[in-house]
């Protein structure tokens, strides 16, 4: 019996995507819709790079941010696209061991970054309204470089902790997983394992990297509106708001 685990274990090269589960002419349809979405994603992200590259006018934190998001949704959604769209082309759902790791990696590598580049473009709206005069010192060229670098660090550090531990486990039977991409959850769960503690450090890494930016980001927020409506013209308010 233990014989046939271990060759189980070591003649496993593949996942089987389930996805959608639909027919084969949905599935000609669902390519087709994404195949726009992925086109007009791709195109609006670069031409939004171009511009902010190109553009004297815009080379300002704000911008600097919106172009760094813009480069994060392109790499985001051709890990996750390219792969769907190809199995409803040739209705192959199977991928390697391989592929399937290093997509999971950059799915969580992505998502972790945009969590902490949202709040930092937060906190620059927050400057910009409610410390207008500091605004310019504080939020300098070499400031901006420090908060898109310490997102896409720490996203760094914290998916490949998550991928070396996952590396550790022994896999169980069967190797289909019910998502239309490799999502850390759906794997973990195909380990015979005890895999309570990368459960636990997922959960605790979920929560550092959602938790500290959405407060971040409401803080940011109530703070910018309740300072927008201390401005006594209407005038005022208005520009604050579109700001």
């Amino acid at each position: 019996m233990a014989d046939t685990e271990q060759g189980n274990q070591t003649s496993l090269t593949e996942f089987i995507l389930l996805g959608f589960g639909t027919a084969l002419k949905r599935e000609t349809l669902l390519f087709l819709v994404f195949l726009v979405i992925y086109i007009v994603t791709m195109a609006g992200n670069i031409l939004i790079v171009v511009l902010i590259v190109t553009d004297q006018h815009l080379h300002t934190p704000m911008y600097f941010f919106l172009g760094n998001l813009a480069c994060l949704e392109a790499c985001y959604i051709s890990t996750l696209l390219p792969r769907m769209l190809v199995s409803f082309l040739t209705g192959d759902k199977t991928i390697s061991v391989g592929g399937c790791i290093t997509q999971c990696y950059f799915v969580g590598f992505f998502a972790a970054t945009e969590c902490y580049l949202l709040a930092a473009m937060s906190y620059d709206r927050y400057l910009t309204i409610c410390k207008p005069l500091h605004y310019a010192t504080l939020m300098n060229g070499s400031f901006c470089l420090q908060l898109v670098a310490g997102s896409w660090i720490r996203a760094l550090i914290a998916s490949s902790t998550v991928i070396l531990m996952m590396l550790q486990l022994t896999f169980c039977g069967p190797n289909e997983i019910d998502h239309f991409f490799c999502e850390f959850t759906q794997i973990i769960n195909l380990y015979r394992n005890d895999i309570y503690q990368v459960e636990l450090l997922l959960s605790i890494l979920s929560a550092l990297f959602t938790l500290p930016p959405f407060a971040l980001t409401g803080t940011s927020y109530l703070c910018i509106i309740s300072t927008i409506l201390r401005i006594p013209s209407t005038t005022g308010r208005q520009k604050a708001f579109s700001t």
